[in-house]
């Protein structure tokens, strides 16, 4: 047991996108890995994982890999003593990676709930496993409403962007001060915006970087199918229209609200970046997975050009105060697709990085080249974005 339990990690939140690839990660490096998790409506939780090793061709690995259905919002997690006992007993380290990443406020109950009040339990077991480390998974936007440089430091901002933000700065501070009252050793991971792999282009969810470049994609299609199949009279109308090139003219505009980029890094250079910071942890130190060049919106906006085929969009500052002005369909559609993602594409925050770099000298992310953005956005198109997100 005890050789077992020493290359064992308890991990939460393994199908999602980010403990997906960490978990392939953890299996790669010949960690025995113990999800704690629940099933699907239609699927059990061990089926889920056996699927998705199958999708990382690590079937191999699934003798490294157990499932445990447990519930979060339960004392000891809702299993029986003697499971509890044994999970006790190999939880030397423990990662929480579960997280509900939905920024709507119609969602906020849901949200908190997730990434707040689930976390007591999960925060008793580190405390009664004696735990050599707790890593707890964050975001870098848990700094809230700020501009300038946000360093590797607690939370101290009162105003957040969205309700997913605001969660998961309570549930810093939650974590924070449990483990100093109960003596447990931690570590907060701050990721910013997660693409696919920057060598395969592979992702399991199409949000965050997908969502923008989707939704032109959308309003794209509409006035494609405007020309082909109707004519074209309405497309017209918006200064849209198809060259004989088969590039489409799209006069429309990406309003921001100021100047700034957007915080991009790959999931392998997150996993990469994770694992070390894991096997090496500071006690009480946070650090921030983010990329030191992050592009700007503009270049985004290039990059979707070149792989929509289509002409004309630009990027415009925009008074959020101000009214709104007179706008035909397709820019008025774009804007209400735009709306939630719109405070990170022009994000003036900066991350500290030292503990970081001090801790994982030489890791950094990959620059945003088109090669890199066309490599994921050709899969997302080629696995249809999941049949995930769908737009209106």
């Amino acid at each position: 047991m005890p050789d077992v339990a020493n290359r064992t990690i308890v991990l939460t939140g393994a199908t999602g996108f980010l403990g997906a690839f960490l978990m392939a990660g953890l299996l790669e490096r010949g960690y025995h890995v113990t999800v704690l998790g629940r099933s699907s409506k239609h699927m059990r939780l061990a089926d889920r994982l056996s699927q998705l090793l199958r999708r990382f061709n690590l079937g191999e690995a699934e003798e490294q890999l157990s499932a445990l259905e447990a519930d979060f919002f339960k004392k000891y997690l809702g299993l029986d003593a003697e499971t509890y006992g044994s999970l006790c007993e190999v939880a030397r380290k423990i990662v929480l990676c579960a997280s509900n990443t939905s920024f709507a406020e119609r969602n906020r109950a849901q949200v908190l709930a997730a990434n707040v009040d689930s976390l007591h339990s999960l925060l008793e077991l580190a405390a009664d496993a004696n735990a050599e480390h707790l890593c707890y998974v964050s975001t870098a936007y848990a700094a809230g409403k700020c501009e300038g440089i946000c360093m590797e430091a607690p939370i101290t901002a009162a105003s957040f962007t969205n309700v997913y933000e605001e969660s998961k700065a309570k549930a810093e501070r939650i974590t924070t001060r449990f483990c100093a009252e109960r003596g447990v050793p931690f570590s907060i991971l701050r990721p910013s915006v997660v693409y696919g792999h920057s060598q395969t282009g592979i992702a399991l969810k199409f949000n965050a970087l997908y969502y923008p470049i989707k939704s032109l994609l959308y309003v794209r299609d509409i006035c494609i199918k405007d020309i082909l199949e109707q004519g074209g009279k309405r497309s017209r109308q918006w200064g849209i229209s198809l060259g004989a090139d088969g590039v489409l003219k799209l006069p429309l505009t990406i309003h921001l609200a100021k100047g700034g980029s957007v915080n991009l890094i790959p999931i392998d250079y997150f996993v990469e970046t994770a694992l070390h910071i894991m096997e090496r942890p500071g006690v009480g130190r946070i650090y921030h997975i983010t990329s030191n060049h992050p592009p700007d919106m503009a270049t985004l906006v290039d990059y979707s050009e070149r792989f929509l085929g289509v002409q004309g969009i630009r990027v415009s500052s925009w008074d959020p105060s101000a009214p709104k002005t007179a706008s035909n369909p397709a820019q008025e559609l774009l804007d209400r697709l735009l709306e939630q993602y719109r405070p990170y594409l022009s994000d003036r925050r900066t991350f500290d990085r030292s503990c970081t770099e001090e801790l994982a000298p030489g890791l950094s992310a990959p620059p945003f080249t088109y090669d890199l953005f066309e490599r994921c956005m050709a899969y997302a198109v080629a696995c249809d974005w999941g049949q995930e997100n769908r737009l209106p």
